[in-house]
């Protein structure tokens, strides 16, 4: 039998039983299940990362609908247990799902949500950061200072990389794949070169448009060209950030043939999922190429990385916080909460442009929901998944 686990209840009448594995930043998501008459149920374990048994015991006899984390596994045993305690929904608090078997949840009749949108621009901001920090050398002079070693000011001290007029190249020009995109275009004159099996046609416009602003005023206008293949950005691109989804195609993306298609001073950028990149390979061609550096936000084996990266100097880690502004994060549970709402009380209608569902409260009020809920697939643009 699983062993309980520690938790925090808000409204403990209520009629339905919504928990979360995890405490969530703010209270707005706490209080829109409270107006909806729900007992909300936070596991307060000093655990970083839920055990299946944990999660088990969380979920117990009787259970309306679970708030969830990218970091816990999802399949078969926890999808039978929810939907034998009653259980009609499922949110990650995430916009990936790969840890979530939706063949499982569908098996149980259990409707999963994700939350897209919300923290496009985020992620986006950290792979700029990785980008300018890779570019500019950031945290090797910042460790020299520290370490004490700052004499005097030295003509080739730190060089690094300029920006501007060189060319970005984005792998995946989604949501947060042109974000980013538009930063670097925008912000450092960078020309852009994508590839994406759908054509960014948005993006395109921007960067046109920027391009003709710029000339107009007598600057070098920038210019976008979209890849017939991978292989054509990797090897034109100074600067590649990786956006895509992680599926069978996308595993290994980055691997040993397509490092050294790249140049030899180029800067790659992870904040998308880890396996897109075979990290061993990784790790020797950094150590064989002190003049190419990575920026990552996630990892193979997270929360682990692979042996040797954590000693390359032309890398940058760090713990996977895209997502971690507090805005951000608070519109993440917001939203995972509105998930779960929404199926619980299939109370929803799509709205006109259908790129969105509006929530309708227990009261009436319509919400319309920071990023599109699907009812029955699996869309480009997702909220509830299944």
């Amino acid at each position: 039998m699983a062993k309980p686990v520690a938790i925090e209840v808000w409204n403990p009448n209520g009629k339905y039983r919504v928990v979360s594995t995890k405490p969530m930043p703010g209270t707005r998501w706490i209080n829109l299940l409270i107006e909806q008459d729900c007992r909300v149920e936070i596991c307060t374990q000093k655990k970083t990362i839920l055990s299946v048994e944990d999660i088990l015991a969380l979920i117990g006899d009787k259970c309306d609908g679970v708030i969830g984390q990218l970091t816990e596994d999802w399949g078969e045993t926890l999808f039978s247990a929810l939907s034998r305690a009653g259980g009609k929904a499922f949110s990650n608090m995430a916009v990936g799902y790969n840890n979530v078997d939706v063949n499982a949840a569908n098996k149980y009749g259990v409707a999963v949500g994700n939350t897209p949108g919300v923290l496009t621009e985020t992620t986006a901001e950290l792979a700029a950061s990785l980008s300018v920090a890779a570019a500019r050398r950031i945290v090797e002079a910042d460790e020299f200072m520290r370490a004490g070693l700052y004499d005097g000011w030295l003509p080739h001290l730190f060089v690094g990389n300029l920006l501007k007029g060189q060319t970005v190249g984005v792998i995946g020009a989604g949501r947060i794949g042109s974000a980013y995109a538009r930063m670097m275009v925008e912000g450092f004159k960078m020309n852009l070169i994508y590839y994406d099996i759908y054509q960014a046609t948005r993006l395109e416009k921007f960067v046109t448009a920027y391009g003709q602003f710029l000339k107009a005023n007598g600057e070098q206008p920038v210019t976008w060209k979209r890849a017939s293949s991978m292989d054509e950005v990797l090897r034109e691109a100074d600067l590649i950030s990786l956006h895509p989804v992680l599926d069978k195609t996308t595993y290994h993306l980055i691997n040993k043939e397509s490092l050294a298609t790249m140049k030899k001073e180029a800067i790659l950028v992870n904040c998308s999922r880890g396996p897109v990149i075979d990290e061993v390979a990784l790790v020797e061609h950094l150590r064989e190429n002190p003049m190419f550096r990575v920026g990552l936000d996630v990892f193979e084996d997270e929360p682990y990385m692979k042996p040797g990266l954590a000693e390359m100097k032309n890398a940058i880690v760090v713990p996977h916080i895209a997502s971690a502004s507090k805005w951000t994060r608070e519109g993440m549970a917001t939203l995972a909460a509105l998930n779960v709402l929404a199926y619980l009380f299939q109370s929803y209608e799509r709205s006109e442009s259908r790129e969105r569902l509006i929530y309708k409260g227990m009261s009436g009020d319509a919400i319309m929901l920071d990023e599109s809920l699907c009812d029955g697939r699996l869309y480009h643009c997702v909220g509830l998944i299944i």
